[in-house]
């Protein structure tokens, strides 16, 4: 997705910077914002973070800790992304937001979050100028920079590839990221890429770069994207008779991906937040902290949980997490929880045990932690390593 202009962030910044301090929690502990696309092309995403963050919010209820919960929908698009987040600043007046599952939103709104001094937490836009040089936005997700040096020292290191072809989503700043890093890193290992062919989101058919696919017979092709093109990129490649291990990464984990792919997906190869154990694959390396938020899940969705859902899980009980801290401090019950303390006690964040691992802030508010590497295989996915950061 396209950033957008200016224009659009300078109008609504001058509204909003007189509420930079909010300080305005009186029924209720805090109030949270949470902006998200729940309708537009990227509503499975948002909509699985939200189905997370109702499930956290539903384990908490009973807690002392009471928050207000704001929604709205960013239609799946940075225009929209901004209004929303200046309407939860200055009409709802939130003192803290978990905004945007999606880079080139969650960019938009950052900058009109960061202006107003409002915490935002992105549960998983992965680009890493959303929190670069910011002081207020901060992630529950890796970042580009480490999911694509993952994949692509995998492909060297693991399946000994000599030479890739990146397919990549011109209209997607998470795409571009992941590309660019997969492209340096694999080189630097002393692969060859062979080619960068582009996509637009608009496009029904891919039969044009796969074509050229075909012709190279590159060991890997690499296709950093979303469900819906990748799920019709892998039938096309498999209707081409392209053998080249398919890579992607976290885009590709949702269970639509599956429906649209059909058997083509078997063999693909993805980078993600966390390990969903529904497959025949052995459950020995599955934590009972995950388990219990998969079946949870499973109960009150009757579907199993995508990355995003685990990672707005995650987002929602590290705010929790925070708030309830800084509430202990206070010794009135008048005292109310101002943005300010939120912020600093994120940039604080330390240990927290989520399901997508146990989360440290580093000094770019970026969360130190591993991803894990799954294979597709009929009917779910085999576990085959977990990387941490080095």
């Amino acid at each position: 997705m396209k950033l957008q202009s200016s224009k659009i962030i300078t109008y609504t910044f001058t509204s909003i910077i007189a509420f930079a301090t909010n300080t305005h929690a009186l029924a209720t502990d805090a109030k949270v914002g949470v902006l998200l696309p729940l309708t537009g092309s990227q509503a499975f995403y948002g909509k699985e973070a939200k189905n997370g963050i109702d499930l956290a919010r539903q384990e908490l209820s009973a807690s002392n800790v009471d928050l207000k919960i704001v929604v709205e929908d960013t239609q799946s698009t940075p225009i929209e992304a901004a209004k929303g987040m200046n309407k939860l600043i200055t009409s709802d007046r939130v003192n803290v937001v978990i905004a945007e599952v999606i880079s080139s939103n969650a960019i938009a709104a950052a900058s009109i979050s960061e202006k107003a001094k409002i915490p935002m937490l992105s549960p998983a836009a992965t680009n890493d100028s959303v929190t670069l040089g910011k002081k207020y936005i901060y992630r529950t997700c890796f970042i580009d920079s480490f999911q694509g040096v993952v994949m692509a020292k995998y492909a060297k290191d693991h399946l000994n590839a000599k030479n890739a072809i990146i397919l990549e989503d011109s209209d997607s700043d998470y795409s571009k990221g992941l590309s660019n890093n997969f492209k340096s890193t694999f080189e630097k290992e002393g692969g060859k890429i062979i080619k960068v062919l582009k996509y637009s989101q608009k496009d029904t058919s891919f039969t044009s770069q796969l074509g050229d696919v075909r012709r190279s017979k590159p060991d890997i092709l690499y296709i950093p994207g979303f469900h819906q093109q990748v799920g019709v990129i892998l039938r096309e490649a498999q209707d081409l008779g392209i053998k080249s291990i398919k890579l992607g990464g976290d885009g590709w984990y949702t269970p639509d991906l599956r429906s649209i792919a059909k058997d083509a997906v078997n063999g693909g190869i993805i980078s993600t937040h966390f390990y969903s154990p529904d497959s025949k694959d052995p459950a020995s390396s599955v934590n009972t902290h995950v388990k219990a938020f998969v079946d949870a899940y499973q109960a009150e969705y009757k579907a199993m949980p995508s990355a995003h859902a685990a990672l707005g899980y995650d987002s929602y009980k590290i705010i929790h997490n925070v708030i309830t801290e800084i509430k202990a401090t206070k010794t009135k019950k008048s005292e109310t929880i101002s943005s300010e303390e939120i912020n600093n006690a994120l940039g604080k964040l330390k240990n927290f045990k989520g399901i997508t691992g146990t989360i440290t802030m580093d000094q770019n508010h970026n969360p130190i932690k591993p991803a894990v590497i799954l294979e597709y295989i009929p009917n779910g996915y085999k576990f085959i390593t977990s990387i941490n950061p080095q």
